[in-house]
């Protein structure tokens, strides 16, 4: 539950919509659920503005059902990250309605909403091998309720694309940028904009790259101010924190 669905069910317990009673039903288990495997936060959504998003990684497929159940029971949407196509396949059986991204990795239970959050969310990568990652934080952006825009393959071996896109890069107000091999787009566009910048190193390169971990020391180092770093391919992460810019920014206007 967040602020806009208790909102909602006082309304209805103030128009006599909704009994007392029902609503005690509703909000007893609004702090968590326990699943006996997991524990699901739904107070989240109400205290930090984000609700809770399920990691697949390392559960079964059954464990996933049996969440994506008790959390649709509670949400307008669902949004599951890191679920690979095999376990979605089965999942899909159980839900026939929810939508797979395979690229991202991601499944949600409905259609995404307009966005609802004013503030610009862009998502830049290096290469065309950083999308799935730009995907699934692209998914995460427009699930959160933020307008999100995308450019790809704008990365350092040709510095003319990215400067062909400073409209879009003035228009945004949180920037995300994902990229592999040595990770220099972040310092590069950190070096452009007044806005702060979420960088993403990815699993993408040969060898000495080190899955990611060569394109992370290099964003850690970054000489250029106001870039932040989250951890290899973390689309989600960086999603998140820019969610959470843009919803203080809004706030304290």
């Amino acid at each position: 539950m967040n602020e806009e669905t208790i909102k909602a069910l006082l309304e209805e317990v103030k128009s006599g919509a909704c009994s007392p009673e029902q609503a005690l039903g509703q909000l007893r288990e609004l702090p968590f659920e326990d699943l006996g495997f997991a524990r699901l936060d739904h107070h989240r959504g109400l205290r930090t503005g984000q609700s809770e998003v399920i990691f697949c990684q390392g559960k079964q497929p059954e464990q996933i059902i049996s969440i994506l159940k008790h959390l649709g029971a509670k949400s307008q949407n669902v949004l599951a990250t890191r679920l690979v196509p095999d376990h979605a396949e089965r999942i899909l059986q159980h839900f026939p309605n929810a939508q797979y991204d395979p690229l991202a990795r991601c499944l949600l239970f409905h259609p995404l909403e307009e966005p609802s959050i004013p503030g610009k969310i862009l998502i830049m990568t290096a290469g065309t091998a950083d999308l799935p990652v730009a995907r699934e934080a692209w998914i995460t952006a427009r699930y959160m309720g933020h307008e999100a825009e995308t450019i790809y393959d704008v990365g350092v071996a040709g510095l003319h694309r990215l400067l062909a896109q400073r409209d879009s890069m003035d228009s945004a107000e949180v920037l995300i940028v994902v990229a592999g091999m040595e990770g220099a787009l972040a310092s590069v566009v950190g070096g452009l904009v007044d806005q702060p910048v979420i960088a993403v190193p990815t699993s993408v390169g040969y060898g000495a790259h080190f899955q990611g971990l060569a394109a992370l020391l290099s964003m850690l180092n970054s000489c250029a101010s106001g870039v932040g770093v989250v951890n290899i391919d973390n689309g989600f992460g960086a999603a998140s924190l820019a969610s959470t810019i843009i919803r203080r920014i809004n706030k304290n206007r």
